[in-house]
């Protein structure tokens, strides 16, 4: 039997009940701090860290109860330690009474949490359990209530914290068509629920029923980025990596900037030349190509970035950035970036605009100009710019009235 020593964590103290306000930054450093705590416990003790890991997870819904989740960014904090410390209690190597212990803490510690910040918890279940035989009886002591819950009766319907919990159990313990036949009973088609389905197919090799699984009748309210990234696992795992970037790879991928975007899908799918993979990401958002710049400048296709940046509005200030970092490097990309960045200014463009935006593009675009030789010919091009007019026009010609004068 192996069993975690007496450990003293600095996370405990911090994470009581109602232990932060409403400000989330706090409590979300609080959070990165504990994972860390417990990922370096992990390099000595396994179980000492899972042990942690339980705990952790025990009590940070009741410190969080106060804080404002309304940006999201505390759920995703939670989501992400929660992510982070699965596979530590997963993996610690502890007899049955030990694993047994933890799961009826963490399963306690699931039912208490009303808000919810470990809903996520219950995706998990499966992997908790850490064996086959353990997985099924869980499943067991939950699949009953599951089945009461999705009863046409409506004496009998109704909500059931421990769905999900049960449909990864059953999967992690194998028995697929449990699933299936489960999932044939629920009163609403959701991807929530319907994710399991196509795993169990997918464990089964049933690749394109798990594929037909998943897009079949969508919930309203399903994510279709999630659908997206499922299907697009599938087909990886099938070794059919066209295919799934073809129907699947630039909306599996979305990030929270268009850079990032870029960044995910050519890095998942390096077959693929980086402007083709550019190309494919523009023409998914008509409208948006100025928004793609700073990708094209990312790959190093410096005339492509230009030329999206001409096509549709780009920020003006990200403009500059790149006209500053490669004055020395690429002067003839970054001429062109400073002329767009004040081509933009005079459109009107650009978020909360003050005169050293202006001047700073104004002195980025000269910088390029000089390296090239050319000052006279960019002063030309600026005084052009603002003879064309637009909304920022008086703006940026006060600004630079003195410099445009010589």
């Amino acid at each position: 039997m192996v069993k975690a020593v007496s450990h003293k964590w600095e996370f405990k103290a911090r994470f009581r009940r109602h232990a932060f306000g409403w400000k989330s930054q706090p409590a979300i450093t609080r959070i990165k701090q504990a994972v860390t705590e417990i990922k370096q416990a992990a390099k000595k003790s396994p179980v000492l860290a899972a042990e942690g890991a339980v705990l952790f997870i025990e009590r940070v819904s009741p410190a969080l109860a106060h804080v404002d989740g309304s940006s999201g960014a505390i759920g995703a904090a939670v989501n992400h330690a929660i992510d982070a410390l699965v596979p530590l209690i997963a993996s610690a190597p502890v007899d049955a009474v030990t694993r047994d212990a933890w799961l009826e803490r963490l399963w306690e510690a699931y039912q208490a949490d009303d808000i919810p910040y470990i809903e996520s918890l219950g995706n998990h279940w499966g992997a908790l359990c850490a064996a086959p035989d353990v997985a099924s009886a869980w499943a067991d002591n939950l699949i009953g209530t599951v089945r009461l819950s999705w009863s046409p009766s409506p004496d009998l319907h109704g909500f059931f914290k421990g769905t999900t919990n049960c449909l990864s159990a059953l999967v992690a313990a194998g028995r697929y068509d449990e699933v299936l036949a489960l999932l044939e009973l629920a009163p609403y088609k959701m991807w929530h629920d319907r994710q399991y389905g196509v795993k169990a197919l997918a464990a089964q090799g049933r690749t394109e029923e798990a594929l037909r699984y998943a897009e079949a009748e969508r919930g309203l309210n399903d994510a279709p980025f999630a659908v997206a990234r499922a299907c697009e696992a599938l087909l990886l795992a099938a070794g059919r990596a066209e295919e799934a970037y073809q129907r699947y790879g630039l909306l599996a991928n979305q990030g929270g900037t268009y850079l990032a975007t870029f960044r995910a899908v050519a890095r998942k799918y390096p077959h693929k030349a980086a402007g083709e993979v550019l190309a494919d990401l523009v023409r998914s958002t008509p409208g948006d190509e100025g928004k793609w710049f700073a990708a094209a400048k990312d790959a190093g296709l410096y005339g492509e970035a230009l030329d999206l940046a001409s096509q549709a509005p780009c920020d003006p200030k990200t403009l500059t950035r790149a006209a500053h970092a490669f004055a020395k490097t690429q002067p003839a990309f970054a001429l062109g970036a400073g002329l767009l960045a004040l081509h933009w200014l005079v459109q009107g463009h650009g978020y909360e605009v003050t005169r050293l935006d202006v001047y700073d593009a104004y002195q980025a675009t000269l910088a390029a100009a000089e390296r090239l030789g050319d000052t006279a010919g960019a002063s030309a091009r600026i005084r052009a710019l603002l003879a064309a007019g637009g909304l920022g026009q008086d703006f940026v010609a006060k600004v630079l009235a003195r410099e445009l004068a010589s």
